[in-house]
């Protein structure tokens, strides 16, 4: 227990009696009566505080914390006594994730339940651990503050961004998935699974023409077909020492995985079997493709601790190991970034290599510090200096996208926080236009 403000100014008060007692001997004895009935009042306030076994307190949030989104702890306190309990509180979460308060305050009800929240903002993938929830509340009276450690700990995952694909099916739902930058476009015709049967128009294809329903309905009858299902998307993530770099608050690792796992949930929801392949100087995880919600939680689990590594990355063996074990025509989405075009020369020969038997994708991340500086006026030399390296960065990493896409490889190369988008996207057009 600990004395409040009011207990202090109390005791105080009887500082100038005592004093005076010099003076008057009976100012003492006044003076002991009111430290009696100070002591009387912080003893009768301590017995009509709530006991700690009277309040009880528990923590919730997701199974799995998202990484980069705001996600939301609530804290239920439980108040067992017939007075109302104001209290404040400190919930000892993971020292490395920012919140957006540090201490929460309120009032528990008579024989009623309180909801404190506040959210967190993890910024880095992995196992971590909450600690206990240490609440005060002061007694009736309002002379002391009772401390209580609540030993809550327990362990939570943070994975990549699970909130965003609630929140793809909340406006896939609602047909406002262009809030998410998402362009959904459906082209009929290209593909070879069937859609649907109707009447014939004068831009339909002559072999279009289903004769068995067009004798039946005495009239020329059409098959429309739609893209074809069951096709092969794999993500390849470059776990090298060029994705560990931040952009903004999160590495550009976190942003391409957050990516792969949106756009193996978008491809699963449309029927294609989706796989995944990892790799630094080596190949670190291999999943390989299928479809079904079993297979998404696989790619989930792998997702979610995997780490960028000080070493140079190995495309090649990557690559190499893909192709020996992925023999079907696939859509390979490669997130990796591009250094010098020396430096790329090996990843522009092994994906032309896989441009003869597969569809590659190659989704880099631009850096917007770079931009910016390409962009800003010049007014001292050190300006000058800054934009013409900008600029030659630039011209650099463009001159090597267009050779990527001179060899066949289609590239994406958006800001981190259009990255998704923008995959999903191409994804998206790829699938209507039928190329995979």
């Amino acid at each position: 227990m600990l004395p409040t403000l009011r207990l202090l100014i109390l005791l105080l008060l009887a500082v100038p009696l005592i004093a005076l007692a010099a003076f008057g001997p009976g100012l003492l004895w006044l003076a002991l009566v009111y430290l009696a009935v100070v002591a009387g009042l912080t003893v009768t306030d301590a017995l009509l505080t709530a006991q700690p076994r009277q309040i009880e307190v528990e923590r919730l949030h997701d199974p799995q914390l998202s990484l980069g989104a705001e996600n939301l702890v609530t804290v239920l306190l439980a108040n067992a006594t017939p007075r109302p309990v104001a209290f404040t509180l400190r919930d000892e979460h993971p020292h490395e994730f920012p919140a957006d308060t540090r201490f929460l305050s309120g009032t528990i009800p008579p024989y009623d339940v309180c909801e404190a929240r506040y959210h967190l903002r993890p910024l880095r993938r992995g196992d971590y651990r909450f600690g206990a929830v240490v609440v005060r509340y002061r007694g009736p009276l309002g002379a002391i503050v009772r401390q209580v450690r609540y030993p809550l700990a327990s362990t939570v995952k943070v994975y990549p961004n699970v909130l965003e694909l609630k929140k793809y099916d909340l406006l896939a739902r609602k047909g406002l998935l262009h809030e998410l930058g998402l362009r959904v476009s459906r082209v009929r015709g290209p593909g070879g699974e069937f859609e649907r049967l109707r009447d014939y128009t004068a831009d339909d294809e002559f072999r279009r023409i289903n004769w068995k329903a067009t004798a039946r309905r005495g009239k020329p009858i059409t098959t429309e077909y739609a893209t074809e299902r069951s096709q092969h998307v794999i993500c390849v993530l470059d776990c090298g020492r060029l994705m560990a770099p931040p952009v903004g608050e999160l590495m550009r690792l976190d942003y391409a995985v957050n990516t792969a796992l949106m756009l193996s949930y978008v491809a699963g929801l449309r029927g294609d079997h989706v796989g995944l392949l990892a790799f630094a100087d080596e190949v670190r995880a291999y999943v390989a493709p299928r479809r079904g919600k079993p297979q998404f939680q696989i790619l989930l689990e792998t997702l979610y601790n995997l780490q960028p590594e000080p070493v140079e990355a190995d495309h090649g063996a990557a690559l190499g190991y893909l192709a020996q074990r992925q023999r079907r025509r696939s859509l390979i989405v490669l997130f990796t970034d591009l250094a010098t075009p020396e430096a790329a020369e090996p990843l522009v020969r092994h994906l032309s290599r896989l441009a003869r038997h597969h569809l590659p994708l190659c989704v880099t991340v631009s850096d917007p510090f770079v931009s910016s500086a390409a962009g800003q006026p010049v007014a001292t030399g050190s300006d000058l200096y800054r934009r013409v390296v900008a600029e030659e960065l630039l011209a650099d990493r463009r001159a090597l996208l267009d050779r990527l896409q001179r060899a066949g490889v289609l590239v994406v190369d958006v800001p981190a926080d259009r990255l998704s988008a923008g995959v999903v996207n191409t994804y998206l057009r790829l699938k209507a236009q039928g190329k995979l």
